[in-house]
C-alpha cells in the first residue's frame, strides 16, 4: 500500500482545486484521451491519485468522501494498492460510479469531468445520474489532477514505424476506400477517428507511445474519398513512413485538429463519430459549430476484428513460436521449481527472455502476470519485488502472459502444479478446463454473440456452487492490443455477432482467495463450420491457436466424460506436432511426457 501522507496529500490538494473551481465532486477514470485501456505514464492520473494502477477503473472524489470503483478483476489488487481510509469502494461492486453518484452526489450538486477523458456516452450517464437531484456536470477547461501533478512525465513521441505490407492483410489504400464507403453507405461525408488501434490498422502504421501496445498516439479524420488528415507529433512520422502514406495522407500537427472540426462543422459536412468511444470534447467542439452529427460505431473497429486470410496465416504461425517458447519454459518450470528454486519474478523474467530469443519477438503484449499461491487468486496480480515469493511444493502457479509479433499478438494463461496438489485443487481445475473445452469445441448458429455463449464456460464451476468474476473472452488484435473490441465473451450485454475471422479468448478460471488461483487460456479464431444434413442456419465453430501443453498433473480424469478426454488428448497431440521441430532433445522428451495421452500414466 502506497504511504498515507502523499496520497492523502494529493486527495486533500484536488479537493482545494475543486472549492477554487466551484466544483461539489470531481470523476477520474482510468482511460486517457483515447479512451485506451492501455495508457502512456502521462495518463496515469488514476494510479496519481489513489496508488491503483489496474487497467480498468475510476474515482469519484467529494468534498468529504471518495470512492474507487472497480471490476472483479482487480478487487483484490484494489485493496492492496489503496488506503481504504482514503478511498472507500462501492458496496455493489458497480464498475462505474453513476449509481454511487446518483445517491451521494447530494442536492444541486456541480460534479466536474475532463472532457477529453470521457466520452459523449459516459457525460449522458454522468448527468443521468445527477439530474434527479438537480446536479450538474461541469466540464473542466484544464484537469486539476495535470495542474498538481508536478512531476508529471512529458507525453510520448516515440518514432512510428511501416507495418510491413507482407503482414499487414491488405494494403492502406484498400482499407482507406473501404471505410470511405462504409461512411458514404452511413449517410456521412467524414469520419473522426479517435482510437490508436483503428488508425494504426487503417494506416498500416505502428508505434511505440504506449507501454505493451504497438500504439501511435494520434487523432484522424478521414474523407469519405479515401484521403485522411492525421494529426500527429510532427517528430513521430519517420521519413519511411512518410513515404509510405504518400500524398492521401496529410500530416498535421496536433493543434490543428480543433481548427478542422470546426472547418468540417462550418461546412456543414455530415460528420460520423462514435459517441462510446470518441472524446466529450470532440462532440462539443462539432456541435457548437452547427455540425451535422451521425453518431454511429468506429466502423474500423468491426474491420480489423474480422480479421483476413493473410493475418491468420500469421496468427497461426506466431502462436507457434510463441508455443515453442512457453513449452521450452516449462520445461524449465518443472525442473527447476520442485527444487525451491524459482520465484514469481524469476519465472517472468526467464519466459521473457526465451520469448526474445525469436528474433521476431517485439516485446510482451501486457506485463506477465505471475502468481504462485495466493498471488495466483488476484486476477491481474503484478508481481514486484515487494510482492515476490518463491514457488513452494504443493502450490499452484499462475503464469498469464503474452507476446507482440509483426504477424500476431499472443495471450495465454497456464496454471502448473508445483509438487503433488491437493483432491481440491484437481477437482476445481478439471472443472475450469471442462468449461474451456465446452467453449473451445462449441457450434453456434452465425448471428451469436459473446453474451449467448458465456455460460458455457461456466456450467461445470456452476454445478458445484462456483464461478468467477471475469469476463470469458476477449477479442484479440493483430500486432495491436491484446484487449480488442468489439466482440467479447461474457456476463455482461453484448449484442456484436462473432463473425468468421475474429479472434477471442477463451479463459474460464476459478480463485480462491488467499490459497490460489486457477485459469486456462487459449487464443481462438472464429470460423465457419461444416453444417450437417438438414442444417437450417450457418454455424459457426472456433479454431484454436494456442499451442501450450495443459498441466496432465491438475486434471481428474474421472470428471472429464469421453468426448473432452478425445479433445485433450487431440490437442495435446497438435502442440506435440507443432512444437518439437522447434525443442531441443531435452525439451522434445519433456513435451512428449507433458502431452501424452490421459489414458496413461
Amino acid at each position: 500500500m502506497p504511504s498515507r501522507p502523499p496520497i492523502a496529500a494529493r486527495l486533500n490538494a484536488l479537493r482545494r482545486e475543486m472549492a477554487r473551481l466551484g466544483l461539489d465532486g470531481f470523476v477520474v477514470p482510468r482511460g486517457d484521451e483515447h479512451q485506451n485501456e492501455y495508457v502512456p505514464p502521462a495518463a496515469e492520473r488514476l494510479a496519481w491519485l489513489t496508488g491503483f494502477t489496474g487497467s480498468a477503473g475510476w474515482a469519484a472524489v467529494l468534498k468529504s468522501e471518495a470512492v474507487l470503483f472497480v471490476d472483479g478483476r482487480y478487487t483484490v489488487q484494489a485493496r492492496r494498492e489503496t488506503d481504504g481510509r482514503l478511498f472507500g469502494r462501492d458496496a455493489a461492486g458497480a464498475a462505474t460510479p453513476w449509481r454511487w453518484l446518483e445517491a451521494n452526489a447530494g442536492d444541486k450538486a456541480r460534479i466536474g469531468y475532463d472532457p477529453w477523458l470521457l466520452s459523449e456516452t459516459q457525460v449522458n450517464h454522468l448527468r443521468a445520474a445527477l439530474r434527479p437531484r438537480g446536479g450538474e456536470a461541469v466540464a473542466v477547461a484544464r484537469n486539476p489532477i495535470d495542474a498538481l501533478w508536478r512531476e508529471r512525465p512529458s507525453p510520448p513521441a516515440q518514432p512510428m514505424a511501416v507495418h510491413p505490407p507482407a503482414v499487414a492483410g491488405a494494403p492502406a489504400k484498400t482499407k482507406r476506400a473501404t471505410i470511405g464507403a462504409e461512411i458514404r453507405r452511413g449517410g456521412a461525408e467524414a469520419l473522426v477517428l479517435t482510437q490508436p488501434d483503428s488508425i494504426a490498422w487503417l494506416l498500416n502504421i505502428r508505434g511505440a507511445d504506449v507501454p505493451y501496445t504497438p500504439f501511435v498516439l494520434a487523432f484522424a479524420i478521414l474523407h469519405a474519398n479515401g484521403r485522411v488528415d492525421l494529426f500527429v507529433d510532427p517528430r513521430k512520422p519517420t521519413p519511411a513512413v512518410r513515404r509510405h502514406l504518400g500524398r492521401s495522407v496529410r500530416i498535421r500537427p496536433p493543434g490543428d485538429f480543433g481548427p478542422a472540426l470546426a472547418a468540417l462543422a462550418k461546412a456543414r459536412i455530415r460528420v460520423r463519430v462514435c459517441p462510446d468511444t470518441a472524446a466529450a470534447w470532440i462532440f462539443d467542439r462539432l456541435i457548437q459549430g452547427g455540425a451535422r452529427l451521425v453518431r454511429a460505431a468506429d466502423p474500423c473497429q468491426a474491420a480489423k476484428a474480422a480479421k483476413t486470410d493473410a493475418e491468420l496465416a500469421g496468427i497461426r504461425r506466431a502462436h507457434r513460436r510463441d508455443g515453442i517458447a512457453l513449452a521450452r519454459f516449462l520445461a524449465w518450470l518443472d525442473r527447476e521449481a520442485p527444487r525451491g528454486r524459482v520465484t514469481e519474478l524469476g519465472a517472468a523474467r526467464r519466459l521473457d527472455s526465451l520469448r526474445a530469443e525469436n528474433e521476431d519477438f517485439r516485446g510482451p503484449s501486457f506485463a506477465t502476470i505471475s502468481g504462485s499461491g495466493p498471488n495466483g487468486a488476484i486476477v491481474h496480480y503484478r508481481v514486484d519485488a515487494a510482492s515476490d515469493r518463491r514457488l513452494g511444493q504443493g502450490e499452484l502457479y499462475l503464469v498469464d502472459s503474452g507476446g507482440q509479433y509483426p504477424d500476431g499478438t499472443t495471450d495465454v494463461t497456464r496454471t502448473v502444479a508445483v509438487g503433488k496438489p491437493s483432491a481440491e485443487m484437481r477437482e476445481r481445475f478439471t472443472r475450469v478446463l471442462k468449461g474451456h473445452i465446452a467453449l473451445a469445441t462449441l457450434v453456434f448458429p452465425e448471428g451469436t454473440s459473446g453474451a449467448q455463449i458465456d455460460a458455457f464456460a461456466r456450467a461445470a464451476l456452476w454445478r458445484a456452487g462456483l464461478d468467477y468474476d471475469h469476463g470469458t473472452g476477449h477479442g484479440v488484435g493483430y500486432f495491436l492490443s491484446v484487449h480488442e473490441g468489439p466482440q467479447r465473451i461474457a456476463k455482461a450485454g453484448n449484442a456484436v455477432p462473432l463473425r468468421p475471422g475474429m479472434v477471442v479468448s477463451d479463459e474460464p478460471g476459478y480463485y480462491k482467495t488467499g490459497a490460489y488461483g486457477i485459469r486456462i487460456e487459449n487464443l481462438l479464431a472464429v470460423r465457419r463450420a461444416r453444417a450437417p444434413l438438414g442444417a437450417e442456419r450457418p454455424l459457426l465453430e472456433f479454431e484454436p491457436l494456442t499451442l501450450v501443453p495443459i498441466d496432465r498433473a491438475l486434471v481428474e480424469r474421472r470428471i472429464l466424460n469421453a468426448d473432452e478426454i478425445a479433445w485433450l488428448d487431440a490437442y495435446h497431440a497438435r502442440v506435440r506436432r507443432a512444437l518439437s521441430p522447434g525443442l531441443s532433445p531435452a525439451e522434445r522428451a519433456w513435451l512428449a511426457r507433458a502431452t501424452r495421452p490421459l489414458t496413461t500414466r
